[in-house]
Order: structure tokens, then sequence, then C-alpha cells
């Protein structure tokens, strides 16, 4: 364990040492504050109109979660599909590029550690970018009184999510010293994943349910909702311990060639 927070760490600060990390953080910002901000615009344009055209008599009080918070991380989902390649792209490509992959695969570190610390360093940066998003909502709490526990489900299944798009650009990144080829291809995997539930609508096949059940997108309309379900959180770390093991194979084969 001591070897993999090691390995995490100095992932962690490779990523401030570089440009990387400040425009991943900069663009989610804002992204984000700019869908929160309309979000929460709109919410209170409809609350104005509501309260002027009947005082809100016998209307039930608007939902904010429903309005601002599910709708402004719902569209975060989509904006991963870009950003996450740029967090996971050098993660083994740049290692292979500068030479350094034979000394981490000499080194007195077993293959999983350095898996498992190379994506937690990542997921440590992605963890900083759900920060941004928890600090815009938490603005919300100095004017009004939001349901605070379907946030925390919305953020988790955001981790989750961030979890297996990590893991995936993590093995795709073993299969290339190009940055630019590991960040597109992981992009091109994670968009196909994105609208694979797509099939759906032309069909009701056995081939279409497969299709929907392997889209990334409909595992986390629960979450959004605020509802955990057992078989969304199996998915997400059924595809994080796949793409972690893909990982831990493809070093194994690149230490054989070496």
């Amino acid at each position: 364990m001591k070897n993999v927070l090691t390995i995490a760490m100095r992932e962690f600060k490779v990523y401030f040492s570089s440009p990387i990390a400040y425009i991943v953080l900069a663009m989610f910002a804002a992204i984000f504050g700019y869908f929160f901000s309309t979000g929460l615009a709109y919410f209170a344009q409809f609350s104005a109109q509501a309260a002027m055209q009947g005082g809100g008599m016998g209307m039930p009080p608007l939902n904010i979660n429903q309005f601002v918070v599910a709708p402004s991380l719902g569209n975060m989902t989509i904006v991963l599909l870009f950003l996450t390649p740029m967090i996971t792209m050098r993660l083994f490509a740049e290692e292979k590029r500068s030479g350094t992959i034979e000394l981490l695969l000499t080194s007195p570190v077993k293959d999983y550690e350095i898996i498992a610390g190379k994506w937690l360093g990542a997921m440590l940066l992605f963890c900083a970018m759900l920060l941004v998003a928890a600090a815009n909502l938490s603005i919300l709490f100095f004017y009004t009184t939001p349901d605070w526990r379907p946030m925390l489900v919305a953020l988790l299944g955001l981790v989750l999510m961030g979890g297996a798009m990590i893991a995936a650009g993590a093995f795709l990144s073993t299969l290339t010293k190009n940055q630019i080829v590991a960040g597109a291809l992981t992009f091109g995997f994670l968009l196909l994943l994105w609208v694979l539930n797509w099939a759906t609508s032309f069909s009701n096949s056995t081939l279409s349910e497969i299709c929907e059940f392997l889209a990334l997108s409909p595992h986390f309309e629960q979450f959004s909702k605020g509802v955990i379900e057992l078989k969304d959180v199996a998915y997400y770390v059924s595809a994080i311990a796949l793409g972690l093991f893909l990982s831990k194979r493809s070093l194994e084969s690149l230490r054989w060639r070496a």
C-alpha cells in the first residue's frame, strides 16, 4: 500500500508540474460554472413567474435539486468525455516515450502497485475537479435549503463513473507511446460506450439490451436522482477492475517483450 500511495502522490504532483492540471481544472470550473449559473437563473425566473401567477397558492415548493443540481451534474458527465482523456493520456504513454517505463518495470515495485498508483493519482486530480463542483453547489446553502443527500449520491456517481473512465484511459495509454494517440483512443472508446444505449431506440433485441447495460450514461441516471442501485455500483466497480486488469496484462506483455 505504501508503494501505491507513493506512486499516486508522484503522479498527482506531476500533473501540477505541467499545464495539464491547470487546464483541466480551469476548463471544468468554467463549464460547470456556466451550467450552474444558467440553471440557477432559470430556477429564479421560474420561481418568480410561479409566484406572480398564483402567489404560490396550492403549488408545491420548487425543488432546487431537481431544477439546478441534477441538470448541472448530469451535463458534466458529457464534459468528462473530453476532459478524462486529457488526464489519462500521459499515464503510461509519456513513460514509454521518455524511456522511463523500463526503469519503472525493473524497480522493486509490483505491476499492480504501478497500475493502482497511477490510477489513484489520476483519481486525485479528478476528485479535485469535483471539489470545484462541490464549491459551486455549496453556494446554494447560503440562500436556500437544498437536500444535501442527493448531492452526495450524485457526486458519488461521478466518482464511480470517473474511476471507470480513468481505468479505461489508463489501459489505452499502455498501448502507445504517443500521448495524442492515447487521448484520441480514450475519447473514441468512451464516446462509443456513451452512445451504445442509442441502439435500444431502434430495437428491443437481446443485443440492444446488452448495449443498454454496457453504456456508461444510463447507470448514472439513478445517481443523479439521489438513488443508489446495486447494479449501477456493480457496473462501475466492474469496469474499474476490468480496466486495471487489462492495464496489468499490458504491462506484463511489455515486461516480456523487454
